[in-house]
């Protein structure tokens, strides 16, 4: 009895090892089917040719359309994309959903999709400086508007000027729209027009805004220093108080140096000149700047307008009062700004009026005229009184201030050529 039962035993053990061992393989077995079949299933997702024809036509490059001027939202889609009327309105409809399309310019440019059979499935359309729109067709158009980052960064820039301001501030590293920032605080004492010379040095610390990926904006310029024919002109932004010289003295004077921040001087202030049109030598009793037609023209002092008015010669022309027995004229003018008529307070810097080519005149220019006491005075040698001085508590806070930024105005200068920035937020 007890050895048929060993023997029992033994058979039940051996069956149990038996039955182990046949799992076993089986399970191997698997395991190694699944690691010869992965590598096979992912060679086919690489391969194109294993694709349905939908993903297809998802990896196909969009069509790319731009927006011509004079174009409504509606009749770029029908003429400029090509789409019928019905999806160039269900499209419309979604994006007025998100986005003004009156505020549309020409030159935008969307990117559109199509599906399988050649239907529109998908539309991006990035907004220059502001974000990008996306629309997908589902049961019907479905939208999202998603802002670009805002990022404001705060930078040095240093160079030399050969040829235009701006063109030197971009070989130096900078925006273009630096240029115009720096000649807008130093307005008071260098003329952009007239005064740069070759050899001219600069450098800045500035802050910059960066929305999506391009500098939209110059935020605010902290500190500028400015090498004019061997004379150096620096300024530091002081609280909200504006501009100081290294000695405190604000930049600021009564007058501005030229009414357009940025163009150039055609002809000069003379007691005869060789007129144009008349053919005739006669007076020429102010400074003609040439700029495009539109461009816009700034009052140079506090003032109240005078006349808002066609003149005989100036076509339209306006005049201001200021103080001390000053007036200013600006003529040839294409239009003038929103609320300038006679008796309007104007401060300075406020835009009065366009160029244009009114009146006697051959070319879009403005002619820009000083009166002192009656009579009239060569704008260019025009003298400025500074603004008021800092008081004592704030001169001291001020030149702590200076220091810190005359530090990074040496780093900036030993930078030239290499802009960089230091600070992101």
């Amino acid at each position: 009895m007890r050895q048929i039962l060993s023997l029992l035993f033994f058979g039940l053990f051996a069956a149990c090892t038996l039955l182990a061992l046949l799992l076993g393989g089986q399970t191997g077995e698997r395991v190694a089917v699944d690691s010869t079949t992965r590598p096979e299933s992912v060679t086919a997702l690489g391969r194109t040719d294993a694709l349905p024809a939908a993903q297809l036509a998802q990896l196909a490059p969009p069509e790319r359309h731009a927006m011509r001027s004079g174009q409504s939202l509606v009749g770029w889609l029908l003429e400029g994309v090509g789409l019928d009327r019905r999806q160039a309105n269900d499209i419309a409809a979604a994006m007025a959903r998100h986005i003004d399309p009156r505020r549309l310019q020409a030159g935008t440019e969307l990117a559109l999709y199509r599906d399988a059979q050649q239907r529109p499935s998908r539309l991006l359309l990035p907004l220059d400086g502001r974000g990008e729109l996306r629309l997908v067709r589902d049961r019907a158009w479905q939208g999202q508007f998603r802002e670009y980052e805002r990022r404001t960064r705060t930078h040095h820039v240093a160079g030399t000027v050969h040829g235009g301001f701006e063109a030197a501030v971009v070989e130096a590293g900078g925006p273009a729209l630096l240029a115009y920032a720096i000649a807008d605080v130093l307005q008071w004492d260098i003329d952009f027009n007239r005064d740069l010379r070759e050899g001219d040095t600069f450098s800045a610390v500035y802050e910059a805004v960066w929305v999506g990926g391009r500098v939209r904006e110059i935020s605010d310029v902290s500190a500028v220093r400015f090498v004019n024919r061997d004379q150096p002109v620096v300024a530091y932004r002081f609280e909200d108080l504006g501009y100081y010289d290294a000695d405190g003295k604000p930049l600021r004077k009564q007058f501005l140096r030229s009414p357009l921040p940025y163009s150039r001087v055609t002809s000069r202030f003379s007691n005869r000149r060789f007129h144009p049109v008349l053919k005739v030598y006669r007076p020429h009793h102010g400074v003609d700047y040439g700029a495009p037609t539109g461009t816009p023209v700034r009052v140079t002092a506090n003032g109240v307008v005078a006349s808002a008015a066609w003149t005989n010669g100036g076509g339209k022309t306006v005049k201001v009062r200021h103080a001390n027995g000053y007036l200013t004229a600006y003529l040839h003018l294409s239009g003038y700004a929103q609320g300038i008529r006679a008796g309007a307070r104007v401060r300075q810097g406020d835009v009065i009026g366009f160029v244009g080519s009114t009146g006697l005149s051959t070319a879009p220019h403005l002619d820009y005229r000083v009166q002192r006491a009656g009579r009239w005075i060569d704008p260019l040698q025009l003298p400025n009184e500074p603004a008021e001085p800092l008081a004592p508590e704030e001169m001291r806070r001020f030149q702590q201030h200076r220091a810190l930024l005359e530090a990074e105005l040496d780093e900036a200068a030993g930078l030239a050529g290499r802009e960089i920035a230091t600070a992101a937020s």
